[in-house]
């Protein structure tokens, strides 16, 4: 196992299950505003980060529009309106087990999309980390429109990992991150003119402030960064496992601010987590086989 690609996985999974409480600052703020200023400000820092480390960033060119465009209409466009729209028809916990699935699809998919087989340690172990993350989310009521934008939900979060598969070789995890965040605030600067208009910005209150700043540096630019550091170096299959943390970040962060105690069962769904995570990421990597006729190209550097 590789420690510091795991360590970097994990951080940013742990910033992104902190949002929850977060986020929850946020429902009375224009959503769309505030995400645009959420997603420029990662930009700006991220491009800052490139200059000072002297980190090219390059031009997509190409397929990588289109691939880059995907990463973003759905990681973050899509999958913010699916979680406002999710949450007035389904619990948290609905969307919750929702993401608790990724893992799944991420061992199945990730590989293929690297020209190799899925691994069959690995896809058991996103079966395991799964099984507990829903346990330690729990489950909750929901109608057939909050099944749906569960399901939505699901596929964007996938789809945010898988889509940058592709691009990751040419641009690496900086480079993707800079092009998503900035699409990403463009796609939000014209949503929020058009739903909440320019006056918008003078309803954005200090705390509206203080928790976009947090989604901004540490679930955005921090986490990305991460995020994708991981993936390419662990790969989407082994890297999805981590997912698996997210839950259990957030259940931590309610404690941390006051809430209750994890009940046995959240405490269950923690010890599978780990059991999980040991088996997929304690493992030597999958022999390569024959790339996929028609799969995208393994990233380049790639140890």
């Amino acid at each position: 196992m590789k420690a510091l690609p795991v360590l970097a996985g994990a951080t940013g999974m742990i910033f992104v299950g902190g949002s929850v409480a977060v986020s929850g600052h946020l429902t009375d703020a224009p959503v769309h505003t505030v995400q645009a200023l959420r997603y420029a400000v990662a930009c700006l820092l991220l491009l800052a980060w490139a200059r000072a480390g002297g980190s090219p960033v390059l031009r997509p060119r190409g397929r990588e529009w289109l691939w880059l465009l995907g990463v973003t209409v759905t990681g973050l466009v899509i999958f913010n309106v699916a979680l406002v729209q999710g949450s007035e028809h389904a619990e948290p916990a609905v969307i919750g087990v929702a993401v608790a699935c990724v893992p799944i699809l991420l061992a199945a998919v990730g590989p293929v999309l690297e020209g190799r087989r899925p691994a069959a340690r690995v896809l058991a172990a996103a079966t395991v980390v799964t099984i507990g993350a829903m346990l330690v989310q729990g489950l909750g009521r929901t109608d057939a429109a909050g099944l749906f934008w569960a399901a939505v939900t699901f596929g964007c979060e996938a789809a945010f990992t898988l889509l940058a598969v592709p691009v990751l070789g040419r641009h690496g995890p900086l480079g993707v991150s800079v092009h998503a965040t900035w699409m990403g605030a463009a796609m939000f600067t014209v949503l929020a003119l058009t739903v909440e208009g320019p006056a918008a910005v003078t309803r954005i209150h200090r705390d509206d402030l203080l928790a976009g700043g947090y989604l901004a540096v540490l679930v955005t630019a921090v986490a990305f960064l991460l995020w994708y550091t991981c993936v390419t170096r662990l790969g989407p299959g082994r890297a999805g496992l981590l997912t698996g943390l997210t839950p259990i970040a957030a259940a931590a962060t309610g404690v941390a601010l006051g809430g209750p105690l994890p009940s046995p069962a959240v405490w269950l769904g923690i010890t599978i987590v780990a059991t999980g995570l040991a088996l997929g990421l304690t493992t030597r990597p999958a022999t390569r086989s024959r790339p996929v006729v028609g799969a995208a190209p393994e990233p380049a550097g790639r140890p």
